[in-house]
């Protein structure tokens, strides 16, 4: 019952659904992705997405000083039945602005290396001035 408990509760916050709803449909995120496209500060980013990993609906990976998540792989009972009917749920829930930016975010990415530090320190901006 715990478990469930768990669950539920990592499911019972916007910011977590909409972390959840671009994953589902993005695949794999950073860390410095949920705070440009949620535009929330490193650290909220962060909890939010360890109560996530601790209900079992996330998995993340290290590469380097960087902290990618994605949909849990191996998912437990509960977590799978969870995971089989979001996509559904989440559908149209999460706003197309954030995809959308999300592909601007990315152009940036691509073009200066240091895009992910400039977010997570806040000193890059949706029109890269300085916050």
């Amino acid at each position: 019952m715990r478990r469930l408990i768990t669950v539920f509760k990592a499911l019972s916050d916007e910011t977590r659904l909409q972390m959840l709803g671009l994953l589902f449909r993005e695949g794999e995120l950073c860390v410095c992705d949920f705070v440009e496209l949620l535009e929330i500060t490193q650290s909220k980013a962060s909890r939010h997405l360890r109560h996530l990993v601790a209900a079992g609906l996330l998995d993340d990976r290290r590469d380097g000083t960087w902290v990618y998540f994605r949909i849990v792989e191996s998912p437990g009972p509960v977590q799978a039945r969870v995971v089989e009917m979001l996509p559904a749920v989440l559908d149209g829930q999460v706003p197309l602005e954030r995809f959308e930016r999300l592909a601007r975010w990315r152009k940036r990415k691509a073009r200066e290396g240091s895009a992910c530090k400039e977010a997570l320190t806040g000193r890059w901006t949706e029109h890269g001035g300085a916050r």
